[in-house]
């Protein structure tokens, strides 16, 4: 058992289970990591949108962090919903030393539209948490705000993961491009490489926690030690099939099936 994948997220809840860190680790689970957390704000959602949000206090926080520093193995991590600057503070000072992969979900408004972090701290969350991450993975309208541009194309979208990477410093960039018509591309850049990644678009309003769940498959791969754009590529085919055997549940965006994988019996 002492080779065990451990992954860490870093995160808001969501007690209808479909994003935040309830998606995450059940992510963790279907792909055999050991997963941990730590909770930043106590979201109450559900399918049809965020009803409260309620902020752990910083101090909180920090003792949640050291409690796994100080005695859990990472062998990744990533981050989701930060909603301000004193928390991303906080986070910073604990991270900044790391030398794990690090996946930065860079989480600013939830699928039913509810804006999940402080507009003061967005430029915050640019410039001192992403130069950290070892890939950053935006949604078109984050890789928007991100680099300022309109982004309507593949072209437009390699653009930006360019960007991300050479004037923002994040090691690599992943634009996906589920808000664009046609197949659901997404392009990796890794600072060296473009890589396009496609599926075939799934017409569902079950779409819940989607970025959640990418991301944190991205997170577990790496801590499997797993090459970033297998990694990714890995990860695209377990949101697929996650979307396209999605659940029907609730009144508004239901959520992905996180075990969709092994129903098919794919082989992770």
């Amino acid at each position: 058992m002492n080779n065990i994948s451990c992954a860490l997220t870093i995160a808001g809840t969501d007690p209808s289970g479909g994003a935040g860190i309830h998606a995450d680790l059940k992510t963790f689970q279907e792909l055999k990591t050991y997963g941990m957390s730590v909770i930043t704000s106590v979201v109450a959602q559900n399918t049809t949108g965020v009803q409260a949000v309620h902020h752990v206090p910083e101090e909180m926080i920090t003792r949640q962090l050291d409690s796994i520093l100080s005695d859990m193995p990472i062998h990744a991590y990533k981050t989701g919903m930060i909603a301000t600057i004193s928390m991303m503070k906080v986070i910073k000072e604990k991270i900044k030393n790391l030398t794990i992969p690090y996946v930065m979900d860079p989480v600013m408004v939830a699928t039913s539209g509810d804006e999940l972090i402080h507009t003061d701290a967005r430029s915050y969350l640019l410039d001192h948490l992403l130069p950290l991450a070892t890939i950053v993975t935006p949604n078109i309208p984050e890789a928007e705000f991100i680099t300022g541009k309109s982004i309507k194309t593949i072209a437009d979208m390699e653009d930006a993961a360019n960007e991300i990477v050479h004037q923002y410093g994040a090691g690599a960039a992943l634009v996906k491009g589920g808000h664009l018509v046609g197949e659901a591309i997404d392009i990796l850049y890794d600072g060296d490489k473009l890589y396009t990644f496609s599926a075939k678009r799934i017409h569902t309003n079950n779409t819940h926690g989607t970025g959640c769940t990418y991301s944190a498959a991205i997170t577990s791969y790496l801590s499997q030690g797993v090459a970033l754009p297998i990694a990714v590529e890995k990860s695209k085919q377990f949101i697929t099939n996650a979307i396209q055997f999605a659940f029907p549940l609730g009144n508004g965006n239901g959520p992905t099936n996180h075990f969709a994988a092994r129903m098919k019996g794919v082989t992770r």
